[in-house]
C-alpha cells in the first residue's frame, strides 16, 4: 500500500496516489462527474437541455472513467514502484488507449454516432493532467513538514498525569514488591521508547496490543481492583499493520472518564477480530452522564486518532464513538493491510522494532481482574 506520508526523492516528482484507495477513487469520480456536470450546464439554456446533455457526456465519460480505473487498480502494486515520471506518462497512455477502446466500442453499438473522438481525448487527456497535478499538491501538502510534524505532535500527546502517577506508583513499590515494580519500570520504558521513535510508519497490530497491555498494567498500580479489563483477541490478525499508538489514547481515555470518577469497579473492554478483510477495534468503558469528578471528555483523544487514521489511510478507516446503556463504546475500522501487501503495493512498513527479553509473567487467567480471550 503506498502510504500519502512519505516524501519523494529529491528532485523527484511525488509518486501517484494509491489506485486501489477508495478515498482516491472517490475523488476521480466525484472530479470527473463534475467537471461532466459543469461543461454541461455551460453549453445549456434550459433544464432539458442540461439533462440531454449530460447524459450524452455521460455515454462516453462513464464507460472511459470505469474502464481506465478498472486498469489502474489493477497496475497499482507496478505502478507504485514507478519513478513519478514514469507514473505519469503510463496514466496518459491509458487515458488514450481507454478512451479508443470506448469509442470503438460506441461505434459498433451506435454506428451513427457522431464522431467526436478527437475531442473525447483531448478532454480526458485534460482532466488527467488536473488531477495528476491535484494529487502531487496533495501529496506535497501531506509530506513531510506538515504531516509528518502533525503526526508527531498527535502521537506525543500522552497526558503528563500519567507519567507522574505511574512514577508514583513504582516507588509504592519499590520496597513492598520490587520484582512488580521492576516489571512496571521495564513496562515504562517500553512505552516511552515508543513514545520518542520515529512513528511516522505503520506498526504490527501484534505490537500495539502488547504496549496497550503494558499501559494498563500500570494504571493497574494506582487503580488495583477498580479496573477490570476483559480482552477478546483470539480473532485479531496479529500481523495487520495499523498507525502506532492507535489504542493506547482510547485506553487512557477510557479510564481516565471511565474508570478514575467512580470508586466501584469497573471495566475496559477491547474486541479486535477481522471481518470482510477489515479490521475492527471496539473499546467499551463505564459512562456517566454526570461525569462523575472529572470534567466531561473534549473529544481529544477521538479527533487525534480519527486524524492519524485519515492520514494514513484516507476514506479506507473510520472511528465512531456512541453512548450505550451505561457504557461507552469507540469502533475503529481498519483496512487490513499486511507487511506483504504493502511490499507488493510498494510501501514500506516499519521495521520490526528490536525486542528485549521477554519478561516472565503468569499466564493470564479468565478472572474478572483480567480476561483474557485468545
Amino acid at each position: 500500500m503506498t502510504t500519502i506520508i512519505r516524501h519523494s526523492p529529491t528532485g523527484e516528482p511525488p509518486a501517484l496516489p494509491d489506485f486501489r484507495n477508495l478515498g482516491t477513487i472517490l475523488r476521480i469520480l466525484l472530479a470527473v462527474n463534475g467537471a461532466a456536470a459543469v461543461a454541461a450546464l455551460a453549453q445549456s439554456t434550459t433544464p432539458e437541455a442540461f439533462a440531454a446533455t449530460l447524459v450524452q457526456y455521460a455515454g462516453f465519460v462513464e464507460p472511459h472513467l470505469i474502464l481506465q480505473l478498472a486498469i489502474l487498480y489493477a497496475v497499482a502494486p507496478w505502478l507504485s514502484r514507478q519513478p513519478g515520471r514514469v507514473g505519469a506518462a503510463f496514466v496518459f497512455a491509458v487515458t488514450v488507449l481507454a478512451g479508443l477502446a470506448v469509442h470503438v466500442a460506441l461505434r459498433q453499438l451506435l454506428p451513427g454516432l457522431q464522431d467526436t473522438l478527437l475531442r473525447h481525448l483531448l478532454l480526458a487527456l485534460v482532466a488527467t493532467a488536473v488531477l495528476i497535478a491535484y494529487f502531487r499538491l496533495r501529496a506535497r501538502a501531506l509530506s513531510p513538514a506538515i504531516a509528518e510534524a502533525r503526526l508527531q505532535a498527535l502521537q506525543a500527546r500522552i497526558r503528563p498525569h500519567f507519567l507522574f502517577n505511574s512514577i508514583n506508583g513504582v516507588l509504592s513499590l519499590v520496597r513492598s514488591d520490587p520484582r512488580r515494580a521492576e516489571e512496571a519500570l521495564h513496562d515504562m520504558a517500553d512505552l516511552f521508547r515508543v513514545l520518542m521513535r520515529d512513528n511516522r510508519d505503520l506498526a504490527p497490530l501484534a505490537d500495539e496490543v502488547e504496549l496497550s497491555r503494558q499501559y494498563l498494567e500500570l494504571e493497574k498500580l494506582r487503580l488495583g481492583s477498580r479496573l477490570l479489563v476483559e480482552w477478546n483477541v483470539k480473532s485479531m490478525p496479529a500481523d495487520a499493520l495499523v498507525p502506532p499508538l492507535v489504542l493506547q489514547p482510547l485506553l487512557e481515555n477510557a479510564v481516565y472518564h471511565g474508570i478514575e470518577p467512580s470508586s466501584a469497579p469497573g471495566t475496559v473492554s477491547v474486541n479486535i477480530f477481522l471481518s470482510k478483510g477489515e479490521v475492527h477495534a471496539v473499546l467499551r468503558n463505564p459512562y456517566r452522564a454526570a461525569g462523575g469528578s472529572h470534567h466531561s471528555g473534549n473529544k481529544m483523544a477521538l479527533a487525534n486518532v480519527r486524524e492519524r487514521l485519515a492520514l494514513h489511510f484516507d476514506a479506507e478507516a473510520s472511528l465512531e464513538s456512541k453512548v450505550l446503556d451505561h457504557a461507552y463504546e469507540v469502533h475503529i475500522r481498519m483496512p487490513y493491510r499486511t507487511g506483504k501487501t504493502a511490499d507488493a503495493a510498494g510501501g514500506a512498513a516499519r521495521p520490526a522494532p528490536e525486542r528485549r527479553e521477554p519478561r516472565l509473567r503468569p499466564p493470564p487467567q479468565n478472572l474478572r481482574s483480567g480476561v483474557v480471550h485468545g
